[in-house]
């Protein structure tokens, strides 16, 4: 095909036009280009956004069931842990400290401590279990000891059976002290009634006079009580007695993983007993003139002093907490009996 002058200077026109159409059209689909190669990489952002939500997700949900989950369900938030408690100050009160998680990560703060995870770590730790269910007013733990009585007298070297009678307490629930110990929330039964058990503990006294606090890491006679109060009535057998001298007696009443009991309120009559008793004809002539002063003061003067030591006491029994004892007698069930300190690791 052959063209013509005058047909190639009406094509070049059009071709130049052509060109100038083209590249700019080339330049805006580069830029395009890189702008969807960068939308594509904050998509993989995005997908790492799916995995960790899906992987939290998974975690919160874990079946749905909020027991297993690693998430706070905001239902059980207790929003008052925010407040601390000085909205109207009180002389002598201090700033509570406060939380708007219910404390989940509390043990973060106290890294000296090791988690208690169950165990009697006689060195201290931290606990992340909850209280747990509390009873009523009307349901409130409360023990007194039938014998011996307050300002008693029992043989030296001779076999007795302490018996406590109890109330509101469901007893015979005690859990593996080795591996549970604080490990689970006190828990309430059908009728709102704390599920636990109680121990009794025997302290030498340098007389029935003495006033110096007892050394907790001490103690004569010590058994946990695991079997079900018969009539409401528990025992332990002090199968080889006591030497003569002067003693005390206390209750340590607990939920099944053997933290204290604990209660609604604050103002409340002990949850506890404790009596005072001689062993041996010669201290029970020696301190006889003692009996009717201390023998009042004993309910009123020591049994908040066992409900506040009650914890220290469960947690010196590191390794003897999971121990059983001989039978008891008289069909009341087992127990876990000790004498003298507790043995250490």
């Amino acid at each position: 095909m052959k063209f013509s002058v005058a047909s190639l200077l009406v094509l070049l026109p059009l071709l130049s036009q052509a060109a100038a159409v083209t590249v700019p059209n080339l330049s805006t689909r580069q830029d395009n280009n890189r702008q969807r190669g960068g939308n594509r990489n904050n998509g993989g952002n995005n997908n790492n956004g799916n995995n960790n939500g899906g992987n939290n997700g998974g975690n919160a949900g874990t079946g749905g069931n909020p027991q297993t989950s690693l998430t706070l369900d905001p239902r059980v938030i207790a929003k008052g842990f925010a407040n601390d408690g000085q909205d109207v100050p009180a002389v002598g009160q201090v700033k509570s400290l406060t939380s708007t998680n219910n404390f989940i990560n509390f043990c973060l703060t106290q890294p000296s401590l090791p988690i208690t995870d169950g165990k009697q770590i006689t060195t201290g730790s931290c606990n992340p279990a909850p209280i747990g269910a509390i009873p009523s007013v009307d349901r409130m733990p409360s023990s007194k000891f039938t014998f011996p009585p307050n300002g008693g007298n029992v043989g030296a070297n001779q076999p007795f059976t302490i018996s406590m009678a109890i109330n509101n307490l469901q007893t015979g629930n005690f859990v593996n002290a080795q591996n549970n110990y604080f490990a689970a929330p006190q828990q309430l039964n059908g009728q709102g009634t704390i599920i636990g058990h109680s121990h009794v503990v025997v302290e030498q006294l340098t007389s029935l006079t003495q006033t110096t606090p007892t050394d907790p890491r001490k103690f004569a006679f010590f058994k946990g009580l695991n079997g079900v109060a018969q009539g409401g009535v528990l025992t332990a057998d002090v199968t080889s007695g006591l030497p003569a001298g002067a003693y005390r007696l206390c209750s340590i009443n607990a939920a099944a993983n053997h933290q204290p009991a604990i209660v609604p309120v604050a103002q409340h009559g002990s949850l506890d007993d404790c009596v005072y008793f001689t062993s041996g004809a010669a201290a029970g002539a020696n301190n006889g003139g003692n009996n009717s002063t201390n023998g009042g003061n004993a309910g009123a003067g020591n049994g908040a002093a066992a409900g506040g030591a009650a914890g220290n006491n469960n947690g010196q029994n590191q390794n003897q907490g999971g121990g059983r004892g001989g039978k008891r007698g008289q069909g009341r069930g087992r127990g876990r009996r000790f004498f003298g300190s507790p043995a250490r690791n």
